[in-house]
């Protein structure tokens, strides 16, 4: 059984995205990694290609800056990287995502365990939302308690709409042309959490993937509106203190972030549906109307 990663990342050091401990978190399991490594200038293709002198395998391409819509860009980058394993089953690693090395290997034995089981198509992983600081998870009903991050290599699994999520579908043509939606993946869950930093940067390295994040899903984006420059990461609408450990191969990253991010609840900034629903939510225990690109199996 051959496991194989993949995923993709421009100006990864520019923006502030930790890919190299992304990859290395998982490379442990994996017996390949398919890096899609869009026009850089900051030296990111240089550092991958020096990342593992075995296992690493790089796509070079040309983003298509025309290509604005809903995030899909994303997907079309993520599906560079899949169409080129080799493996029995797919790991999925975006570059601001991380593994801890206590769950890594949860995640081999729940595929070792699954591999016969031709009723799961894939997992899906829990996610940790940190924000501001490596000291702070964002745990409001706004962001993805799970996603799927690894599946069988079926030739028509391909990535659903930004790339957060995956599908299954008729044919390749189909997908391309936006012929059908697909079909979700019949998923388990495994408790081995994602480590999600999209949220820890410097001011000006968020100030940057903030405009550059919403250029890729709206064209009539201005990235040097003078809006961007006011961003600040108290705008969130909740915040916990984390109590866990981080993984190891974050720790210099972690030593070296100067951040003076306090939360301040009385300048939280939440959308009024939100606001009104999370304490339902938080007596009940769960989301209500959560979205699932998925259907969960026992």
């Amino acid at each position: 059984m051959k496991i194989s990663a993949f995923t993709y990342v421009r100006n990864g050091f520019t923006y502030g995205y930790p890919f190299l401990e992304a990859i290395q978190s998982i490379l442990p399991i994996c017996d390949e990694c398919v890096v899609a490594v869009g026009d850089s200038n900051d030296g990111t293709r240089e550092a991958l290609v020096a990342l593992h002198p075995t296992k690493m395998k790089i796509i070079d391409t040309v983003w298509d800056l025309e290509l604005k819509k809903e995030g899909k860009i994303f997907a079309q980058q993520a599906n560079i990287a899949l169409e080129a394993i080799s493996g029995d089953w797919a790991f999925h690693i975006q570059a601001d995502e991380v593994i801890h090395e206590n769950d890594i290997y949860k995640i081999k034995q729940a595929i070792e365990r699954e591999a016969n089981n031709m009723s799961v198509d894939g997992f899906i992983l829990p996610f940790l939302h940190f924000w501001g600081d490596y000291k702070y998870v964002r745990n409001s009903r706004a962001v993805h308690n799970y996603e799927i991050r690894v599946f069988r290599n079926d030739k028509f699994i391909r990535s659903y709409g930004d790339s957060q999520g995956f599908r299954i579908y008729t044919n390749n043509d189909n997908y391309r042309l936006e012929k059908e939606k697909g079909k979700k993946l019949k998923v388990k869950k495994i408790d081995a959490p994602i480590y999600h930093y999209n949220g820890v940067r410097s001011d000006d390295q968020m100030k940057r993937k903030v405009a550059t994040f919403v250029s890729f899903y709206h064209k009539d984006v201005d990235t040097n509106d003078p809006i961007f420059n006011t961003f600040s990461f108290q705008q969130v609408d909740r915040v916990k203190l984390f109590i866990g450990t981080h993984p190891s191969i974050m720790q210099d990253k972690i030593e070296a972030h100067k951040s003076d991010f306090i939360f301040n609840p009385k300048k939280a900034l939440w959308k009024t549906k939100d606001r009104l629903i999370q304490p339902l939510e938080d007596f009940l225990g769960f989301k209500i109307g959560e979205y699932r690109n998925y259907k969960l199996v026992k």
